[in-house]
């Protein structure tokens, strides 16, 4: 009888003992990797569809948080490390998915052109391997690159001070109770939020990539019976006849936002702890800013 057989006669026995199991099943999933990473294996391409979303993953991510969060109070510069890779993740795929409002300006003038000027009807790109559509396909691709700088670019965002604020108690207060205020809006907002999202959007995806259609309800054991009748179908149905029809990619970007959302949850609580610990000295220290924008205003934030 496992851990929480045993204690789940409450829900705080249940908790721990979920707790207590989870470094056992990553330890298990990490040593045993064809069981969910052999997707040319129906059951194993619907375990890792089920553990995506699942409890027991849940736990395993709250488990080296807790770990993690643990190190960085005995050892303050494991937290720092922390801030500088998260926030470092958070400003490099930031800077480099920005380009895209670039190439969807240059798409849309490109488009306009070759429809006005020489009335094609479908458009190539390629270097060395053309590829060719439908010019419609091109216009609706641009929602594509659109849903990249909103997706992509929200915890680069956050991380230069450029997210919408709204003050209710936060200007007049103390600087320590700004950084308790900014710890508590993580753990009880961000990520709480984040996680749902995940929830929702994980088998939103995977509903779009395979059949027969999984969901939350699904049971493993539910899940692996469906294996046998397990095959690839992936989205291809675009609003338009000829319009773009990878819609499924914008469910990948859905699930990348909330990662990322989620990794700088965490990086602003590690943050805002050592600020408030370290006192005003330490107020966006390593914090990796663009040019353009005023360090000052990123110190009343939030």
């Amino acid at each position: 009888m496992g851990l929480v057989e045993a204690w789940g006669g409450s829900a705080l026995g249940w908790f721990f003992a979920h707790l207590i199991e989870a470094p056992y099943n990553l330890i298990y999933a990490l040593t045993h990797p064809a069981l969910w990473l052999d997707w040319a294996n129906g059951e194993s391409l619907m375990r890792f569809i089920y553990y995506g979303a699942s409890i027991e993953f849940f736990f395993v991510v709250l488990f080296l948080f807790l770990a993690l969060t643990l190190t960085g109070l005995i050892w303050n510069g494991v937290m720092w490390a922390c801030v500088r890779g998260f926030e470092g993740f958070a400003n490099t795929v930031g800077r480099v998915a920005a380009w895209a409002g670039l190439l969807m300006v240059l798409q849309q003038i490109t488009i306009i052109f070759m429809q006005r000027v020489f009335a094609v009807s479908e458009m190539s790109f390629g270097f060395g391997m053309a590829v060719t559509f439908d010019i419609s396909w091109w216009a609706e691709e641009l929602k594509f690159y659109n849903a990249m700088v909103v997706t992509l670019c929200v915890a680069y965002t956050f991380v230069q001070g450029g997210h919408v604020r709204v003050d209710l108690v936060y200007g007049p207060v103390s600087y320590r109770t700004k950084r308790v205020i900014d710890m508590m809006g993580s753990l009880f907002f961000m990520i709480p939020s984040a996680i749902l999202i995940w929830l929702y959007a994980w088998f939103f995806l995977w509903r779009n990539l395979v059949t027969p259609t999984t969901s939350a309800s699904d049971t493993l054991d539910r899940m692996l019976a469906k294996a046998q009748a397990l095959r690839w179908n992936v989205e291809t149905i675009g609003f338009s006849p000829n319009g773009f029809n990878a819609y499924f990619l914008f469910k990948v970007l859905l699930l990348t936002f909330t990662f990322m959302v989620l990794v700088q949850a965490v990086a602003f609580f590690y943050r805002s702890y050592l600020e408030w610990k370290e006192g005003p000295l330490s107020e966006g220290l390593y914090l990796d800013l663009d040019n353009a924008v005023d360090p000052q205003a990123v110190g009343g934030s939030h």
